[in-house]
C-alpha cells in the first residue's frame, strides 16, 4: 500500500447500502389487478338518439352530426373512476409506496373512493376515505360493502389536510388523486381511455371527433384525452366543462391557477367540481371550457334518463350540457362530425339527491330555465338560453 495514501483502517474503500426485500407481495398485488383487468371488457360507446334535423341532404348525399357516449359505468364498480383507481394502485405499488399491510388513504367526493375501496380489498390492504359530510349515503354504501372506512369532513377544501394527517398516524400512503391522476395514467395509449374512444370510432360515419367533452375533476382525464390527441395528431378538439363554484373554470378563463372557486360548500355535482385547480389539471391541452350551472347538469342528467332509459348520474349532465351545445353550434354553421362526450356513472346512486324532487327544491335549484332551453335543442336544434 505504499504511496497509496491509504492505511490498513481503510481497507473497505467501496461503501454500500443494501435494502433487498422479497417482493412477493408486490408481485402478487400486481398479478391481482392485471388479472382483474384482464376479466374486464372494454366499455360500450353508446350513440346519443338525437331528432331528425341532426341530419340533412346535402345535394351528393345525406350527411349530419352524431353524437356518442362512452359507458364508464359499466366497469365493476360502476363509474369513469375505476379506470383511475386501477392506475393509481399500479403506480404506487410500482413505486413501493404500497406494500403488505399499507393503509390507503384518499380524499375523495365518492366514485374514486368506491373503485380504491374495491382494489384495496383486492390486494388485502385497508382503506379509508376522506370526503365531505354531504357525499350521497348511496355511495357511502357502496364504499362500506367494498371493505372501506369513510372519514368525514365539514368542508369539501378540508379533506386533503385531512387526508394527509390520516396517512401519517397510521404511517400509511396518501394515494393522492388530485396529483397522481394525470402521471399514473399512460397517455400514450396502453388502452387508457382516449385510445378505446377512438379506436371504437373507427368505423363510424366521422371516425375523428370534431369534439371530445369531459368534466375537470382531477383533471386526469382531461389530461389524458388531450395529450392522446396531440400525440396521434387527430383533428379533435377537447371541450371541458366544469360545474358552477368550481375553481377550474376561473383560472382557466383568467389565466390564473391560483383563482378562488366560488361560495362553500362548492359543487354540487359529485365527481367534478373543486374548490381550487389540482396538479393534474393542464390548461394547455384545453381548447375550450364551459361553466355549466347545476340545475342544467340536474336537468340534463334527467332528460338523457329519459332518453336511454336508464338513470345517469349529474357529471353526466354536465357534460352533456356543453355537448349538446357544441351540436347546435354545429348544426347552425351547417358543420357535420361528431362529438364523443362520457357516461361516467349511473344514476341509482343519486335517487335520493338529484332524482329526488324535495332534495332539488330544498338545494334551491329550479330546474324550468333548463329545460326550457334542453326543449327547444330537441324540437329544432337551437340553442337558447
Amino acid at each position: 500500500m505504499a504511496g497509496s495514501g491509504r492505511t490498513e483502517s481503510d481497507a473497505v474503500w467501496t461503501r454500500e447500502v443494501d435494502r433487498r426485500a422479497d417482493r412477493g407481495w408486490v408481485d402478487n398485488a400486481i398479478r391481482l389487478i392485471d388479472a382483474d383487468a384482464t376479466r374486464s371488457a372494454d366499455t360500450h360507446l353508446l350513440r346519443f338518439p338525437l331528432p331528425s334535423w341532426s341530419r340533412w341532404d346535402t345535394g351528393s348525399g345525406s350527411t349530419g352530426i352524431s353524437l356518442y357516449l362512452k359507458d364508464e359505468s359499466t366497469h365493476i364498480t360502476g363509474s369513469l373512476k375505476h379506470r383511475l383507481a386501477r392506475s393509481l394502485f399500479l403506480y404506487a405499488l410500482c413505486n413501493g409506496w404500497i406494500t403488505e399491510g399499507t393503509t390507503v388513504i384518499e380524499a375523495s367526493s365518492g366514485s374514486t373512493a368506491v373503485s380504491e375501496a374495491y382494489f384495496a380489498q383486492l390486494i388485502g390492504v385497508p382503506f379509508i376515505a376522506v370526503m365531505p359530510a354531504t357525499t350521497s349515503p348511496a355511495k357511502i354504501g357502496l364504499i362500506e360493502r367494498q371493505g372501506g372506512r369513510c372519514h368525514f369532513v365539514q368542508r369539501s377544501d378540508e379533506v386533503y389536510d385531512a387526508a394527509q394527517q390520516l396517512a401519517d398516524q397510521t404511517d400509511g400512503h396518501f394515494i393522492d388523486q388530485f396529483t397522481m391522476a394525470e402521471r399514473a395514467t399512460d397517455w400514450r395509449g396502453n388502452n387508457n381511455i382516449a385510445e378505446s374512444i377512438f379506436s371504437q370510432m373507427l368505423q363510424e360515419e366521422f371516425p375523428v371527433p370534431t369534439w371530445v367533452v369531459v368534466g375537470a375533476g382531477t383533471g386526469g382525464t382531461s389530461a389524458t384525452i388531450g395529450r392522446f390527441i396531440r400525440y396521434r395528431r387527430h383533428h379533435t378538439w377537447l371541450c371541458v366543462v366544469d360545474p358552477e363554484n368550481s375553481a377550474f373554470y376561473p383560472a382557466y378563463r383568467d389565466g390564473d391557477p391560483g383563482a378562488p372557486a366560488g361560495p362553500v360548500p362548492g359543487s354540487r355535482i359529485e365527481g367534478i367540481g373543486r374548490p381550487r385547480v389540482e396538479p393534474s389539471f393542464i390548461s394547455q391541452v384545453i381548447d375550450k371550457m364551459v361553466s355549466v350551472p347545476d340545475d342544467a347538469s340536474i336537468a340534463t342528467a334527467r332528460r338523457a334518463s329519459d332518453l336511454l332509459g336508464r338513470r345517469v348520474g349529474g357529471s353526466t349532465g354536465t357534460n352533456l350540457w356543453g355537448a349538446l351545445r357544441l351540436v347546435a353550434d354545429m348544426r347552425k354553421e351547417g358543420t357535420p362530425g361528431s362529438v364523443v362526450s362520457l357516461l361516467c356513472d349511473g344514476g341509482d346512486r343519486y335517487s335520493g339527491t338529484y332524482y329526488n324532487d324535495d332534495w332539488v327544491t330544498g338545494a334551491g335549484l329550479d330546474l324550468a330555465r333548463a329545460e326550457y332551453t334542453l326543449d327547444r335543442f330537441f324540437a329544432a336544434g337551437e340553442w337558447i338560453e
